[in-house]
């Protein structure tokens, strides 16, 4: 009967083994919070943006014209965040808005120094060019008196392009697999009460 004693040969396979599980495994927990951390900032920087616009004053907004001052300053303010935030804001900074026939929303997209497009989205048109309020109260939230509150809001959206460093690693379990560029989405709004 053979007995073999000398195990220090399991134990190299056994790591060799177990060793791209780990590496899977320690580069996703890695990529996954780098995203969520990235969503996160992206979210601080839509209600700045929203707050911001929020309390800008009307009197420029035209539902036939490119972006006015005020929707404009709030691009500015997310562009400030994402910097110093030390996000690639991809040349956000430096877009003029293209808008719609219909008017508002102002919509900024930038492919500058990213893989993927940003579009940033600034609506603030009380009515939306369609006589559509952007925020509404229940009349419940007032009194009995059975009138809804209209009120001037700013919605601020953002959809961001993420790179998984992920992809590289999972190919050493599942050859051929890969995970794409992904949009981050986020969107804020705020009420002027002013």
């Amino acid at each position: 009967m053979l007995v073999v004693r000398d195990t220090r040969g399991a134990s190299l396979v056994e790591f060799a083994v177990s060793l791209p599980l780990l590496v899977v495994l320690v580069v996703g927990i890695f990529d996954f919070g780098g995203a969520f951390n990235l969503k996160q900032e992206l979210s601080n920087a839509m209600r700045e943006g929203a707050r911001f616009e929020a309390a800008q004053p009307t009197n420029d907004l035209c539902s036939s014209c490119t972006a006015p001052p005020s929707v404009d300053a709030a691009r500015y303010v997310i562009d400030a965040y994402l910097i110093a935030a030390r996000i690639n804001d991809c040349g956000l900074a430096g877009l003029s808005a293209s808008q719609s026939s219909s008017g508002p929303p102002w919509v900024y997209t930038s492919s500058g120094t990213c893989t993927g497009s940003v579009i940033l989205t600034i609506a603030r048109d009380p009515s939306q060019g369609s006589g559509t309020p952007t925020c509404s109260l229940p009349a419940s939230n007032y009194g009995s008196n059975g009138v809804n509150v209209y009120l001037l809001c700013a919605n601020v959206s953002i959809s961001y392009p993420y790179q998984w460093h992920f992809n590289n690693v999972i190919q050493l379990i599942s050859p051929g697999t890969s995970l794409g560029l992904t949009n981050l989405q986020t969107a804020a709004a705020a009420e002027n009460m002013e």
